[in-house]
Protein backbone atom coordinates (compact mmCIF):
# COMPACT_ATOMS: atom_id res chain seq x y z
CA UNK A 1 0.00 0.00 0.00
CA UNK A 2 1.22 3.79 -1.16
CA UNK A 3 2.31 5.76 2.14
CA UNK A 4 0.43 8.77 2.82
CA UNK A 5 1.86 12.14 3.30
CA UNK A 6 -1.10 12.59 6.39
CA UNK A 7 -0.70 10.58 9.87
CA UNK A 8 -2.80 10.28 12.74
CA UNK A 9 -5.10 12.95 13.46
CA UNK A 10 -3.98 14.77 16.86
CA UNK A 11 -6.61 16.69 19.02
CA UNK A 12 -6.06 20.49 19.69
CA UNK A 13 -7.87 23.67 19.75
CA UNK A 14 -9.77 24.44 16.96
CA UNK A 15 -9.96 28.05 15.47
CA UNK A 16 -13.39 28.02 13.31
CA UNK A 17 -12.86 29.09 9.25
CA UNK A 18 -15.05 28.35 6.75
CA UNK A 19 -14.11 27.29 3.50
CA UNK A 20 -15.88 26.44 -0.01
CA UNK A 21 -14.47 23.36 -2.21
CA UNK A 22 -15.11 22.35 -5.10
CA UNK A 23 -17.23 18.44 -5.84
CA UNK A 24 -14.20 17.15 -7.55
CA UNK A 25 -11.79 17.94 -4.37
CA UNK A 26 -14.58 17.64 -1.96
CA UNK A 27 -14.67 13.60 -3.55
CA UNK A 28 -10.89 13.42 -3.31
CA UNK A 29 -11.14 14.18 0.36
CA UNK A 30 -13.94 11.74 0.77
CA UNK A 31 -11.67 9.03 -1.03
CA UNK A 32 -8.37 10.13 0.42
CA UNK A 33 -10.44 9.62 4.22
CA UNK A 34 -11.24 6.44 3.32
CA UNK A 35 -7.90 5.02 2.19
CA UNK A 36 -6.88 6.48 4.94
CA UNK A 37 -8.92 4.75 7.52
CA UNK A 38 -7.69 1.54 5.63
CA UNK A 39 -4.35 2.37 6.43
CA UNK A 40 -4.41 3.23 9.82
CA UNK A 41 -7.26 0.62 10.69
CA UNK A 42 -9.89 3.23 12.32
CA UNK A 43 -12.39 5.12 10.75
CA UNK A 44 -12.00 9.27 10.39
CA UNK A 45 -15.64 10.10 10.68
CA UNK A 46 -15.67 13.24 8.98
CA UNK A 47 -13.18 14.00 5.90
CA UNK A 48 -13.64 17.48 6.70
CA UNK A 49 -11.38 17.06 9.43
CA UNK A 50 -8.60 15.88 7.04
CA UNK A 51 -8.13 19.24 5.56
CA UNK A 52 -5.86 20.95 8.84
CA UNK A 53 -3.52 18.76 8.60
CA UNK A 54 -3.22 18.55 5.34
CA UNK A 55 -2.20 22.16 5.11
CA UNK A 56 -0.10 21.77 7.56
CA UNK A 57 1.46 18.73 6.18
CA UNK A 58 1.79 21.23 2.66
CA UNK A 59 3.22 24.02 4.40
CA UNK A 60 5.80 22.17 6.71
CA UNK A 61 7.04 20.35 3.37
CA UNK A 62 6.86 24.02 0.89
CA UNK A 63 10.61 24.93 0.83
CA UNK A 64 10.03 28.14 -0.12
CA UNK A 65 7.68 28.88 2.60
CA UNK A 66 10.33 27.88 5.33
CA UNK A 67 12.76 29.83 3.49
CA UNK A 68 10.62 33.29 3.65
CA UNK A 69 9.36 32.39 7.22
CA UNK A 70 13.05 31.72 8.44
CA UNK A 71 14.19 35.42 6.86
CA UNK A 72 11.34 36.50 8.30
CA UNK A 73 11.89 35.35 11.98
CA UNK A 74 15.26 35.92 11.77
CA UNK A 75 15.08 39.84 10.67
CA UNK A 76 12.58 40.16 13.93
CA UNK A 77 15.16 38.26 16.18
CA UNK A 78 16.90 40.62 18.55
CA UNK A 79 20.39 41.26 16.74
CA UNK A 80 18.81 40.96 13.69
CA UNK A 81 18.13 43.40 10.56
CA UNK A 82 14.71 44.75 11.05
CA UNK A 83 12.42 45.15 8.46
CA UNK A 84 11.97 48.36 6.87
CA UNK A 85 9.23 50.74 8.41
CA UNK A 86 5.88 51.51 5.83
CA UNK A 87 5.56 55.63 5.63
Amino acid sequence: MAKLKLGPLEDDKPVKVSVELSAAVHRDLVAYAEVLAKEAGRAVGDPVKLIPPMVERFMATDRGFSKLRHATRSRSQPGGSAPPKAE
